[in-house]
């Protein structure tokens, strides 16, 4: 049988745990995109019984893919649902945590909608954790209770995030990221130090919205403070849209039957062609690695798979459309403790372009913000090496003037 488990803070720890220790099961897929918490169906013990797929990787099952135990799927975020809606994927069982069913018998897919109302709607079955602490949320999230085969019911808190101080170069970063963010602006900004280095310097903005796939804590003290009122977008004025949520516990409360937050699955938060109706989209991304002509890496080092596509190509395209709109790449200049440039002249073998050299626009590290949009690939190189670690900038200049036959500054 083929099914969905529901992701990120919504993962339905006790079934997945109840799943694996029933032996008399055998040939399960399990489509799934980021997880909370262990995934046992990919331990060694149990190859054979369950094939993991991920639509976008997490942690607790990198290893297994990288050694060829569980499977990837490169998509994008937003036509996930579309291959559970036409039968591409069909499934056989949803795995969903809800919350507990209203007075008029409906639960709420809470913190994570994203594919799994598509889930909720094309399985055949579904099998429900009803927890007691999974907030109610509102907008397209609504699961009848009758369409429920099997349940049980917990009483347990949520997985919480609670983010670490930003270090000197992740502040750095925040500080070029929130300069190009104007009153206005509507915001998709992820989870992560960067994205929240840069919200903190947001709070003399006026007027911003969030439309975006995620969000996590670092709104909220701009929604308390009057800074992201939604009034000036085009599309759900007055209103947060997401898809999902991940943070603390501040964050669940604060979604929890708020009417000004909307969820929607995510061919809908994902959509470009409604992401571009609102003005001056500020899309935030980060990247592994690009090279000088502008192409990103999201997903991969070299062949091994780190996280997934995402909705960075919908986001990134979205935000170009967008009248006034800016693309963002947000990444540090170096990696692995400072010792290998994430800026560089030619992609490892085996990484996959996420954001194609065509579709990038602005890529900020910290030192400083340039915008490729419209340039050379010796403009381009010149641009990128302008930002790259200074240890490291003669020798792409070098690398460079080998590969294009160009010196630049020439």
């Amino acid at each position: 049988m083929r099914l969905f488990v529901h992701g990120a803070a919504a993962t339905p720890t006790p079934l997945v745990e109840a799943l694996v220790r029933n032996e008399s099961l055998s040939g399960i897929e399990l489509y799934h995109l980021h997880t909370e918490g262990p995934a046992p169906f990919v331990n060694a013990e149990h190859r054979g019984r369950f094939l993991s797929v991920s639509l976008f990787a997490g942690p607790p099952v990198r290893r297994a893919i990288d050694e060829g135990a569980a499977d990837f799927i490169p998509v994008f975020l937003s036509d996930i649902p579309a291959l559970f809606l036409t039968g591409r994927i069909p499934l056989d069982v949803a795995l969903l945590q809800l919350s507990p069913p209203d007075s008029h018998g409906f639960c709420s897919l809470g913190t994570s909608v994203d594919a799994a109302l598509a889930a909720s709607l094309s399985a055949r079955h579904i099998v429900a954790e009803i927890n007691q602490q999974m907030p109610r949320t509102l907008g397209n999230t609504l699961v009848p209770f009758s369409r429920i085969d099997a349940c049980v019911y917990t009483d347990r808190p949520l997985p919480a995030h609670t983010a670490a101080p930003p270090t000197d170069v992740e502040d750095a970063i925040g500080a070029q990221v929130a300069a190009l963010v104007e009153d206005g602006a509507t915001l998709q900004m992820g989870i992560g130090a960067i994205p929240d280095a840069a919200l903190r310097r947001l709070g003399d903005k006026h007027d911003l919205g969030i439309h975006t796939e995620m969000f996590s804590d670092g709104i909220l003290d701009l929604v308390e403070g009057g800074v992201i009122t939604n009034r000036r977008k085009k599309v759900h004025p007055g209103r947060i849209v997401t898809s999902f949520v991940l943070g603390s516990e501040r964050l669940y409360r604060f979604v929890d039957d708020n009417p000004l937050v909307e969820f929607h699955p995510c061919d809908r938060t994902n959509d470009t062609a409604l992401i571009r109706k609102n003005d001056k989209v500020v899309a935030v991304n980060s990247a592994l690695e690009i090279d000088l002509s502008g192409q990103v890496v999201a997903d991969s080092i070299g062949f091994r798979i780190y996280s997934g596509i995402g909705g960075q190509m919908d986001f990134i395209r979205g935000a170009a459309l967008s009248e006034g709109g800016k693309p963002i790449i947000a990444l540090p200049s170096m990696a692995a403790g400072g010792r290998v440039s994430r800026i560089v002249s030619a992609l490892k073998p085996g990484a996959g372009v996420v954001t194609t050299r065509g579709h990038v626009h602005w890529v900020v590290t910290e030192y400083g913000a340039v915008n490729l949009f419209g340039r050379s690939l010796r403009q381009r190189a010149e641009a990128l090496i302008s930002i790259a670690h200074p240890d490291v900038r003669a020798e792409l200049t070098r690398e460079f003037a080998e590969t294009r036959h160009v010196v630049l500054g020439s």
